[in-house]
């Protein structure tokens, strides 16, 4: 086949008015299908990691969180006990120095019961 022939191969055999007499077929690549499973499995294990590493985070807060309630659980039920114990004690000085307290007058036994 001559340069000619070959140009001629190329052509639209009947080209129309005003068009171009030679046209040009570009080759279109494709990715093929073994490319195109491996590219979905590896997104797909981004995509796992991805997941896993949030699902980690949000258990290491949620541990966190846990221990902080527990925590703070604790030091309200310590605080509630203080708060007894300081009435307890600030009872006895109320009572000590009330003016009904001041106004009795002590008892001393009379006699003794014997059997």
């Amino acid at each position: 086949m001559t340069y000619s022939s070959s140009l001629a191969a190329n052509r639209q055999k009947f080209a129309g008015r005003n068009q171009n007499t030679t046209s040009f077929r570009s080759a279109e690549r494709a990715i093929g299908p073994v490319s195109n499973t491996i590219i979905l499995i590896v997104l797909a294990c981004v995509l796992g990691l991805l997941y896993l590493t949030q699902v980690t985070k949000t258990n290491s807060y949620g541990y966190k969180i846990s221990e902080l309630s527990t925590q703070a659980s604790t030091l309200q039920q310590e605080h509630s006990e203080l708060e007894v114990a300081a009435a307890r004690l600030q009872a006895l000085d109320r009572v000590k120095n009330s003016e009904a307290t001041k106004n009795l007058v002590s008892v001393a036994p009379s006699s003794t019961l014997t059997n």
